[in-house]
């Protein structure tokens, strides 16, 4: 059995005049950066909102000109496309949706969001987002 080699000019190591060495560092180093960590989970949680703004608009969007091809051409029309428009929202997103339909031969649906800030229903950002949809008019004979 061999018997391990030492190193012939192994010295100990010498603290540099702290009592305590590095001890805390880590404690003061996490304080640090608990307002970055904080900051930037909030950043990506709204971007996560602005995100699902524009799935919501799109969708609502969709919702409103499928439902505009049904109903014959008139003030009907409008008030059934803004009612499916408006139908799928929560209340935080309902409260400042607009939806406007036209037709033509082609139905249009607008639905313009506003984006929350960190919490939906509270205060909204005053940027919009605008989802656009269409199809074609159907035609009962």
């Amino acid at each position: 059995m061999k018997r391990p080699v030492e190193h012939p000019k192994k010295r100990p190591v010498k603290r540099l005049g702290r009592r305590g060495g590095d001890r805390g560092q880590v404690s003061i180093e996490f304080l640090g950066m608990t307002p970055v960590i904080v900051l930037t989970l909030v950043l990506v949680w709204q971007a996560v909102l602005v995100g699902y703004t524009f799935t919501l608009a799109g969708n609502a969007a969709d919702e409103a000109a499928r439902a505009g091809t049904a109903v014959p051409p008139g003030g009907a029309r409008q008030a059934a496309c803004s009612a499916a428009g408006l139908r799928h929202l929560s209340a935080a997103w309902r409260g400042s949706a607009e939806v406007n339909c036209s037709q033509s031969g082609y139905v249009t649906a607008e639905v313009t969001l506003h984006v929350p800030v960190l919490f939906p229903g509270l205060i909204d950002f005053p940027a919009r987002v605008t989802g656009h949809a269409g199809a074609v008019e159907e035609v009962k004979r």
